[in-house]
């Protein structure tokens, strides 16, 4: 190109090393985030042509699956996760993240030769290896999302049992919730918290209803396993409490009838079902001991302490204290938060362990899951056991979306709304129904909203059923205050904030 005086302008040699050597690191950083956005892309225009178009394809089959499984799920929730929660679904799933996360690693290295870093200066090589190395963070999270799939596919085969799916009852699902605490100076394992969820089929809506440990007095329903083992009940006094049933059951374990998976769920399934008078189609176990590796696999739980609580006690000394206020509690310390005995009463227990699993399951989000996903599978291995098949899982987990979008309502049947030890059964079973229809009503009058559903009234304690009457001295029973401090019914987010 010519000047005004018609004269060629000379351009220095060092000029035009300046303006090759940015064309070279454009183009490298170009082909590099051309592999990242689509991968393949940047073999089909600098490299292995061959080699780009199967990525291409690899990626275009991809989209294309997930596309497929999107759509699926807007037609049908629960139909998307019973494909993408099949076994097979999920071997393949994983395996073909690994396969893509080698590939795409391999697309990114390709593409870094392809911008010919050899010819560039010492400080745009510099540069450019930064840029690949941060750039194979994406095949690095591909592979670790295989190694995620991988833990679900594990856990679906180890957890879950195998067999057909229960229907509702009446509408709902009543899944049994025990914590029992397989931990030291333990003879035995005794469910320490006994809860049983009841979810609207259809809306997801549920009540939460707590038993104390320390319940009494229980007959079984007609024609069940345990009126035939015990005709006149579970009716000793002090030495026959709700979570005593699950040692005696297996203390008996060849009285169960053959095939018997497990006497003490059983036995403390049909306790539950008639102090309730619900059907119950499944039950789930935690063992709090493990709950400890739970709660650090999340990075541990945001609880407000509402009083000074012991670390130690009973069996052992106490070794420190769990101060009030907002903390943040490690996998350990929030253990004893929800097992802690010392200076307090099994009720005060009982509120605490509902805090424990309810800040857990609402800081459950999925940002944390996605990030802990692989850890959080780790530390329930072995810690919970349950009878809900795979086949149910897709109906309980579209389900369990439904319900944390909505309050959960609780109520729980210690003082003063009765005494475990004193009470009448048919009080607790008209409570139960009077909890239910409130939900239920609640649901329909939200519309949506969220509305919090009105706590069932609570009923007042009654004359004792038949049965031995007990001693209060024995040791069996810890405390028998007479009231609890937290309400028997509301929003349990409310009856936890409360403390």
């Amino acid at each position: 190109m010519l000047d005004r005086r018609g004269v060629e302008p000379q351009i220095s040699v060092d000029t035009r090393d300046r303006a090759r050597a940015r064309l070279q690191r454009r183009r490298a950083i170009t082909l590099i985030v051309m592999t990242l956005v689509v991968p393949g892309s940047a073999q089909l225009v600098a490299g292995d042509r061959r080699l780009g178009r199967f990525a291409l394809r690899v990626v275009v089959t991809a989209v294309v699956v997930a596309v497929l499984v999107g759509l699926l799920a807007l037609v049908s929730r629960s139909a998307a996760i019973t494909v993408v929660s099949h076994r097979w679904v999920l071997a393949v799933l994983e395996w073909a993240l690994y396969g893509f996360a080698v590939l795409w690693a391999i697309l990114i290295v390709d593409a870094w030769r392809l911008g010919r870093p050899q010819d560039a200066s010492l400080r745009t090589r510099r540069w450019l290896a930064v840029m690949t190395a941060a750039a194979l963070l994406a095949p690095a999270a591909t592979a670790y999302a295989g190694r995620s799939v991988g833990a679900v596919r594990d856990a679906v085969t180890t957890v879950f049992a195998s067999g057909e799916a229960v229907d509702a009852a009446d509408g709902r699902y009543n899944i049994l919730l025990l914590g029992g605490d397989s931990g030291a100076n333990r003879v035995g394992t005794r469910p320490d918290s006994i809860q049983l969820a009841s979810v609207d089929a259809d809306t997801g809506r549920a009540v939460l209803f707590g038993f104390s440990r320390e319940t009494e007095h229980i007959r079984f329903r007609e024609g069940s396993v345990m009126a035939g083992l015990l005709p006149e009940g579970w009716t000793c006094g002090d030495e026959c409490l709700l979570n005593g049933l699950y040692t005696w059951a297996h203390e008996n374990a060849k009285r169960f009838p053959a095939g018997t998976a497990d006497p003490g769920v059983l036995a403390t399934r049909e306790a539950v079902e008639a102090l309730s008078g619900l059907d119950v189609q499944y039950y789930v176990l935690v063992d709090l001991k493990g709950f400890r590796g739970l709660i650090d696999a999340v990075g541990g739980l945001d609880i407000t302490v509402q009083r000074r609580t012991p670390i130690g006690g009973g069996a052992s000394k106490v070794s420190g204290y769990i101060e009030p206020g907002a903390q943040r509690l490690d996998g350990y310390h929030a253990l004893w938060y929800a097992r802690s005995r010392k200076a307090s009463t099994n009720y005060e227990r009982m509120a605490r362990q509902r805090c424990v699993v309810t800040a857990l399951v609402n800081q459950l989000d999925p940002k944390t899951v996605l990030l802990n996903f692989a850890d959080i599978v780790a530390a329930t291995e072995g810690v919970i056991r349950t009878d809900i098949p795979q086949s149910a899982l897709a109906r309980l987990a579209d389900l369990a979306v439904r319900t944390k979008q909505q309050p959960i309502t609780s109520v729980n049947f210690v003082p003063p709304l009765i005494q475990p030890w004193d009470y009448d059964p048919e009080k607790v079973r008209a409570t139960v129904a009077r909890a239910i229809a409130a939900s239920e009503d609640g649901a329909d009058e939200a519309d949506g909203s969220g509305t919090t559903a009105a706590p069932a009234p609570a009923a007042t304690a009654s004359p004792p059923v038949a049965g031995p009457t007990p001693t209060p001295s024995t040791p069996a029973v810890m405390e028998r205050p007479g009231s609890d401090p937290d309400a028997n019914t509301g929003d349990l987010a409310q009856v936890c904030a409360a403390g």
